[in-house]
């Protein structure tokens, strides 16, 4: 008989506890941390487009930093205003223990479900 899924990748009662992040959100919260102390809403929307070669709405990523902010994933702070942007501030984000936490939780599963591909699926796929 075939394993479960939940088998093979060892989920067990915490998986539950788990926080789980749509595939936006991981995306928008690694390009945060990857920006680090320059993570606000234009470079990670910058940023996106550039890693992933997708047209990304600023609104969008806007929308998700500050989701990501309220589920206390990411914290933000302002910058001091600027001319070149008309005396707005900047709202910096960065990454919380929750938002590495949720990160890296996320990693393990993607790892764990890549394990578990049988290899002549792997080789189908030409790997």
């Amino acid at each position: 008989m075939a394993q479960h899924l939940p088998d093979i990748i060892g989920i067990n009662k915490n998986f539950m506890k788990r926080t789980f992040l749509g595939e936006f959100e991981e995306v928008a919260l690694l390009t945060v941390a990857i920006l680090g102390e320059e993570a606000y809403a234009v470079t990670v929307t910058q940023e996106l487009e550039q890693k992933t070669g997708r047209s990304v709405g600023f609104s969008s990523v806007h929308t998700t930093l500050q989701r990501m902010e309220e589920k206390g994933f990411l914290s933000s702070k302002m910058g001091g205003a600027t001319a070149e942007r008309g005396g707005r501030r900047k709202r910096f984000f960065t990454i919380t223990a929750l938002g590495r936490k949720a990160l890296q939780e996320v990693k393990q599963v993607r790892e764990d479900l890549w394990k578990a591909l049988p290899q002549s699926t792997l080789e189908l796929m030409g790997g």
